[in-house]
């Protein structure tokens, strides 16, 4: 049994055992921190690259001696090397070494690659009071407070590095962007030609300075800087998308779309270089690849608010109005007070025929920038669109004197009144314009401004040069027009909507008979005839809807996949009437004058066996002439081309005539514009007639009716009858022989012939 330890020790030596036999070996306690060889050790790994092996002892040894600031230190340099995470180790380094300078500076650099400015600059600045004349960290701090948006504070800090190391090329270089930042260019130049005198090789240098440059407006100095940087170093990314920023400046668009190129194959997550060639591929024709670039820069950092404004500008020249309105909506949720995405949104509003939310974006827009020409120009057309002219041009006047270069405000000047021979200033500033390089859609309007102020003043020849070369250039979108697809069409509508097919439809139809439809050819007089018949107390205007389009699309999706496409007419019937509730609810008759839906005509009446259809003709040559001399959509690739005029007139013939052979008269009424314009008061009884309406004398005086229409007429249809659009396409005989043939199809009825 072993003894306790205050009893006699067994062996005999009369002492307590503790104090004999039962005394503890004592051990050598373990150095408290470890020793230089140790430290030494692992510093020699480190920088013989054997990171691995550095970390692991590293942590063998914190076991011992957990402590020890020295290890903590070197286990981060070890762990910041590999790449990995070292804010743990940096943390305990500098709260077991407060004094040291290092530990101080590696946290900031670790939290700097996290993102985490402000305690970065925290730990930047502890260095700098323990070590207050280190250029590293001196540079290190002033770019942490660029960061943080403290460009102005940087400065000087670089400057103190510079005091301290004159030939610091990072801090001249980084003081330039600094200036830049701070919209100071001329003083960014001067650091970066100081930063070459000291490394004349130094790509990124001269990448920079072709950037103060360009800001300043020196582009062949600045694309010269450039180009020496790429010929430095052909991969750096930031240079090419410079250089496409050069080129755009210069006008060149198409070497600008080359170097955005370039910048996205070296790098392809380059969100700026992303959104720039977003921005310009719709300049050079290229719409679908911008809206997919648009995207993916969306994709890759979706705070950007110039980003979702890019793809919004796309969309809005695709006519996808309601997606164009929701990207403008996501951009001013990030960035509130930008007036240009307001007055953006406007101009979407008011393509969708929201004039009052329309008219709001643009107060909104000019609440924050009262000489925002977009929004003065969008008031403009807002004003237009009520038949306030004068206040209409007041804006566009108002928006040309603010900026001389702003070309849409010289087109919606044009465009909304008569031009005459006392234009000077106008015209002026419009070639003065054309004389410099102007993206594709800049120089498309004025080219129709042009063409439109030379008709007016009767300079025939003159006119029809501009208007040739703006369809010329509109070809350039790459939209090209499918004559066969277009038969293809026509024949289906003619084979799926014969009046046994229409008969059969019509059973699952809605009897309804608010829909009143205004169909033709674009410029026939559906504008006029809608304002006509908008003046009476019972019917609202609708304007230009686009709904049966879609529904068209549907239908034939169904039928080429292998469905009934007639299931979907009674959900088509119920939306349609919504829709026209939601913007007239008490209105005896609603119209729709889409001059398009002569090709859905069957769908139509099929949907609403109660509708009535008002087919608007014009003489062919004029119709044709007048759609060649407007500034449309490219989603209207026929209007470019002349012979592409006809043969789609042609297809509009064949599918009415078709309509007029299997439609009852209580469904379809023909008129001629000709015949309108020669005797409005007949014509307009018959309308009404035809509709059910009682006659109402507003109808003659419907150039005084206040309401809005967004139409290319909208000016037209504000003045009183006149006959000077009548034949007006003889003062182009010598330009339209690939249109003569089409008087050949005019059909017989509906008034006086359009000859």
């Amino acid at each position: 049994m072993k003894p306790g330890r205050n009893d006699p020790c067994p062996c005999g030596s009369g002492q307590k055992y503790k104090r004999c036999c039962g005394l503890q070996p004592v051990t050598a306690s373990p150095p408290a921190v470890p020793g230089e060889h140790e430290i030494g050790a692992l510093v020699a790994l480190i920088n013989q690259g054997r990171l691995s092996e550095a970390e692991h002892r590293a942590r063998g040894l914190l076991k011992i001696h957990p402590d020890s600031g020295m290890l903590w230190k070197t286990l981060s340099v070890a762990l910041m090397r590999q790449g990995k995470e070292a804010l743990q180790a940096l943390r305990k380094t500098v709260e077991l070494m407060p004094q040291d300078p290092e530990a101080h500076s590696n946290l900031g650099t670790a939290l700097r690659a996290q993102g985490q400015w402000s305690e970065a600059l925290a730990s930047l600045r502890r260095t700098l009071e323990i070590w207050p004349h280190d250029v590293r960290s001196l540079i290190d701090a002033a770019d942490t407070m660029r960061a943080l948006g403290q460009a102005r504070e940087s400065v000087a800090l670089y400057q103190r590095a510079l005091q301290i190391d004159a030939r610091a090329v990072e801090a001249q270089n980084n003081l330039g962007n600094a200036f830049l930042e701070l919209g100071q260019p001329a003083d960014a130049v001067g650091c970066y030609r100081l930063a070459l005198e000291i490394r004349a090789d130094d790509a990124v240098a001269h990448c920079n300075l072709g950037t103060a440059l360009r800001q300043l407006g020196r582009l062949p100095e600045a694309l010269s800087s450039t180009q020496q940087a790429i010929a430095l170093d052909p991969g750096l990314s930031v240079a090419h998308h410079n250089l496409g920023l050069v080129f755009e400046g210069l006008g060149q668009r198409e070497q600008a779309v080359a170097g955005y190129r370039q910048a996205l194959a070296l790098k392809p997550d380059y969100v700026e270089a992303l959104n720039n060639l977003g921005r310009v591929l719709p300049e050079v024709g290229e719409l679908h690849e911008a809206v997919s670039l648009c995207h993916k820069a969306i994709e890759l950092d979706p705070q950007r608010a110039e980003s979702h404004c890019y793809l919004a500008n796309v969309l809005f020249e695709l006519r996808r109005f309601d997606a164009a309105a929701a990207s403008y909506r996501r951009a001013l949720t990030l960035q509130p007070r930008d007036a240009l995405a307001h007055a953006s949104l406007g101009a979407a509003l008011r393509m969708q025929g929201d004039a009052a939310a329309a008219e709001a974006s643009c107060r909104a827009a000019l609440a924050i920038d009262p000489n925002s020409v977009a929004a003065l120009s969008l008031l403009g057309e807002l004003r237009a669109d009520r038949g306030q002219f004068s206040e209409a041009e007041a804006s566009f006047q108002r928006a040309i004197a603010i900026d001389p270069s702003f070309c849409f405000a010289f087109y919606s000047l044009a465009t909304n009144r008569k031009m005459t021979v006392d234009d000077t200033a106008w015209l002026k500033g419009t070639e003065a314009l054309l004389a410099k390089p102007l993206p594709l859609g800049h120089e498309i309007s004025l080219r129709y401004a042009l063409g439109k102020y030379f008709d007016d003043v009767k300079q025939y020849d003159e006119a029809f040069s501009h208007y040739r070369r703006a369809n010329e250039l509109t070809n350039r979108y790459g939209v090209n027009y499918d004559r066969a697809g277009l038969v293809e069409r026509v024949d289906r509508a003619i084979d799926g909507f014969d009046a046994a097919a229409i008969r059969r439809h019509q059973s699952h139809g809605h009897t309804s008979e608010r829909p009143v439809f205004i169909v033709g050819m674009l410029r026939s007089g559906t504008s006029l005839t809608e304002q006509i018949l908008a003046s009476h107390p019972a019917v609202f205007g609708a304007g230009e809807l686009p709904f049966w389009q879609s529904a068209y699309a549907a239908y034939e999706a169904a039928g080429l996949e292998g469905h009934d496409g007639g299931a979907l007419i009674p959900g088509m019937a119920r939306d349609y009437l919504d829709h026209l509730t939601a913007l007239s609810d008490d209105a005896q008759r609603v119209i729709d004058k889409m001059p398009l839906n002569f090709m859905s005509v069957g769908l139509i009446c099929a949907a609403f066996p109660k509708a009535r259809i008002i087919h608007v003709r014009r003489h062919p040559i004029d119709t044709c002439l007048s759609i060649y001399f407007q500034y449309l959509s490219h989603l209207h690739p026929y209007a470019n081309d002349l012979g592409n005029l006809a043969h789609y007139y042609g297809e509009y013939v064949r599918v009415t005539n078709h309509w007029r052979a299997v439609l009852p008269a209580t469904m379809l009424l023909e008129i001629t514009y000709e015949a309108l314009i020669e005797d409005q008061e007949l014509w307009t009884r018959r309308m009404l007639d035809f509709l059910g309406l009682p006659w109402d004398p507003h109808c003659l005086d419907f150039h005084k009716t206040d309401r809005t229409v967004i139409t290319l007429s909208k000016w037209q249809v504000r003045q009183k009858i006149h006959a000077s659009s009548v034949g007006r396409w003889r003062s182009y005989e010598k330009y339209v022989a690939p249109l003569r043939h089409l008087v050949e199809l005019v059909p017989s009825g509906g008034g006086p012939q359009p000859m």
